[in-house]
């Protein structure tokens, strides 16, 4: 039994070795493809929910490789079906296709110069989270996979997701309304991955973390009801302005006094206030709004409770009235610790074991989390930034820059992490 054990382990390594190699044939050709693919989509960015023609450019492509195609999946979202030689488990492939209301600052040749309509006012419109660069590694992963279904042991799903930077006010999207129209669906999906570009980590390396990656974010708002009053005259009126302040400094309170932070981390910020329309009157009301993010399931369930204690009693304590409404943005991009473990050795091998690091927690959000609420998720971090540059530039600025030269390790991590799930199983 022991030699058969061994024999077969010798086998499966060797089979994926093969694979592997094989497979360097293909990723040589379709490098720069990637890569064009990705610099056309960075020029014609698109807004949440209005990602038409880059669908449009995912779908034919798509339908040209022989996949079974999806389209107006979540208003502009496309799916792809890959049914290999082999029965067995379903495993989803994940790129977010939209771009934000940023005007690009640098002088590639390639850049941006789209404009668009962005809540009734015309921005400029810029690939600045490097959404284009997954959306290129995924029909590259696609098109190396429709030419191997005889190695594919079940199915994959490509999922090009709209919608990740949050949908128009009055709108669904996202990955939350594609769950909902039943995206992990039919066939059902057993497990799901996804990578996301980091411009402040150099090329090469992918970093990861099980467990809480990403937080989960909520808005808040929160209405101050006071008295008004001539401002020479405070005492003839309640100051929801006063109130706020107090609100303000008692929410921190429950980061640093209550929330207990060795566990994972929890970040409680205002935003905006608003309140008053004149220097020498005390506004009868105010309206704060903002974000929490989370770590852990438990900590956004006591934060929020606390949050709703504390908002009307600070309120009540200075003569006023206050309510506060807490909504869901994103839920924690949870990555599935039996999966990571399951994965790790394919991203070694991909990537060579020292460029595979692990990292802390990121309380930006992702809503690749609304599909990892679904079924078991690993969602990790490439390399974009060219090595040793001192002055990359973070995400969601005008100056954010991706060193293509990045974008064939994603192709490569995506790809074999599908074949190595399923054959696996």
């Amino acid at each position: 039994m022991k030699k058969l054990f061994i024999g077969l382990l010798f086998y499966f390594g060797l089979t994926l070795s093969t694979l592997a190699q094989k497979f360097e044939k293909d990723y040589k050709a379709i490098e720069s493809k990637v890569i064009e693919w990705r610099r056309e989509i960075h020029q014609n960015p698109e807004l949440s929910n209005r990602e038409f023609k880059t669908a449009e450019k995912i779908a034919e492509h798509l339908t040209a490789l022989g996949i079974e195609v999806q389209t107006g999946v979540a208003h502009t979202g496309v799916v792809g079906i890959l049914r290999g030689k082999k029965p067995g488990k379903v495993v989803a492939l994940r790129a977010d296709i939209d771009a934000l209301p940023v005007l690009e600052r640098n002088n590639l040749p390639f850049k941006s110069t789209v404009t668009a309509d962005f809540k009734g006012e015309q921005v400029p419109v810029m690939h600045a989270c490097g959404h284009d660069t997954h959306t290129a590694i995924l029909m590259g992963v696609a098109e190396i996979l429709s030419k191997h279904t005889d190695k594919i042991k079940g199915t994959v799903k490509f999922i090009f997701q709209p919608a990740e930077e949050g949908p128009p006010p009055g709108e669904e999207g996202g990955a939350l309304l594609m769950v909902k129209e039943g995206v992990l669906k039919n066939p059902d999906v057993d497990a799901i991955f996804g990578l996301h570009i980091n411009s402040q980590t150099p090329v090469g390396v992918i970093r990861y973390k099980s467990g809480g990656t990403m937080a989960a974010a909520q808005k808040f708002t929160i209405k101050v009801k006071g008295k008004q009053s001539h401002g020479a005259r405070p005492w003839s009126g309640v100051d929801p302005i006063l109130i706020s302040a107090k609100i303000i400094d008692g929410l921190q309170t429950i980061i640093s006094r209550e929330a207990e932070l060795t566990n994972e981390a929890a970040v409680i910020t205002v935003g905006k206030i608003t309140s008053g329309v004149r220097f020498n009157i005390i506004p009868e009301d105010a309206e704060m709004i903002g974000t929490i993010r989370t770590l852990d399931y438990d900590m956004k369930s006591f934060i929020n409770k606390r949050m709703e204690e504390m908002v009307p009693a600070i309120a009540k304590a200075y003569g006023g009235d206050a309510t506060i409404e807490i909504v869901d943005a994103t839920e924690i991009t949870y990555n599935d610790p039996d999966l990571v473990t399951q994965m790790l050795p394919t991203l070694n091998r991909v990537a060579g074991e020292h460029n595979v690091q692990t990292q802390k927690a990121v309380t930006g959000a992702e809503d690749f989390s609304y599909f990892q609420k679904e079924v078991p998720g690993f969602f990790f971090f490439l390399g974009g930034m060219t090595p040793g540059n001192t002055a990359s530039f973070p995400h969601h600025t005008p100056d954010f820059i991706i060193d293509d030269s990045g974008l064939l390790l994603g192709v490569k991590a995506l790809t074999e992490i599908s074949i190595d799930y399923l054959n696996k199983q």
